[in-house]
């Protein structure tokens, strides 16, 4: 098997982890967990994972300085906040339509681009970034009352910290490696919600018979977070940045049917062809970046 099918294959698989992460949300929910909860474990599991592969490889080591701080503004204003608009989102959104929905932030990053460097913007990228706007727009205008507008905006704020936290790690991955960076991402979130969780007195400490409580977040930490961004980081090398990009536009997709066969969600024409019009935006954008 050559080096690109076995990092189409990882990206692939990485997309599919990624997106069950709402399944897990949504289940997470149902049995009376709180977000703080659910991100603390998700983010603090995660990272004792990826710690332990990295000491494993002997590529463990703590970052300092300024890359230290930048790493832990990714983690509480990028990822983290990402995260907590996620979850929160779903209270309002099915697990599809969050991931459709948060899906845009490559078209935020484009607005970036058009504002800082407007040399960099064609006229395919503009066209990019109205497909992808236009998405979410027809799925909220054909039904205002399943996309709720309070979640989208929600989980639009989330796509809007994601590309920040794009951008942000751009040129921190200049000098640090992305797993490393990631390594100290995670706990920088976990820590900013434990914070959260005990300020609003929402974090709980599931009894060892909660199982399913233990099993939703074992499933969360692992199965859409460490092994997703490992997968991913084994699969960028070997597919390029452009092309695991275009690859990893299966996460909507993946959400919508995993919320549909597992949740009984329902999905409306309009989730479907809105859904389209931001994939196919994004696929312009890896195109022609």
């Amino acid at each position: 098997m050559d080096e690109r099918t076995v990092g189409t294959a990882c990206v692939l698989a990485s997309a599919v982890g990624f997106g069950a992460t709402g399944i897990f949300g949504t289940l997470a929910s149902d049995i009376g967990l709180s977000i703080p909860t659910v991100l603390v474990f998700r983010f603090a599991i995660a990272a004792v994972v990826l710690w332990l592969l990295l000491a494993v490889r002997g590529r463990l080591r703590p970052l300092s300085g300024r890359t230290f701080v930048y790493a832990i503004v990714l983690g509480v204003a990028g990822f983290g906040a990402m995260s907590g608009f996620y979850f929160w989102g779903l209270e309002y959104l099915t697990a599809g339509l969050v991931a459709i929905v948060l899906y845009t932030y490559p078209a935020i990053i484009v607005v970036v681009t058009i504002a800082t460097n407007p040399n960099r913007v064609s006229r395919s990228l503009v066209a990019a970034l109205c497909l992808s706007l236009g998405g979410v727009a027809l799925i909220v205008g054909a039904d205002p009352t399943g996309a709720d507008p309070r979640g989208v905006l929600i989980v639009f704020a989330g796509a809007v910290s994601y590309a920040g936290y794009v951008i942000g790690s751009e040129r921190v991955l200049e000098s640090v490696d992305p797993e490393l960076l990631t390594a100290h991402v995670l706990p920088a979130a976990g820590i900013a919600f434990l914070a959260i969780g005990l300020a609003m007195d929402a974090f709980t400490v599931p009894a060892a018979t909660e199982t399913a409580a233990w099993g939703v977040l074992a499933g969360l930490s692992i199965l859409s977070t460490a092994v997703p961004i490992l997968l991913l980081y084994a699969g960028l090398p070997r597919l390029g940045a452009s092309r695991a990009g275009i690859v990893s536009t299966a996460e909507p997709a993946v959400a919508v049917v995993l919320g549909a066969v597992i949740l009984s969600e329902s999905v409306t024409v309009a989730t479907v062809l809105g859904g389209g019009l931001v994939v196919v935006g994004v696929l312009l954008i890896h195109r022609r970046t």
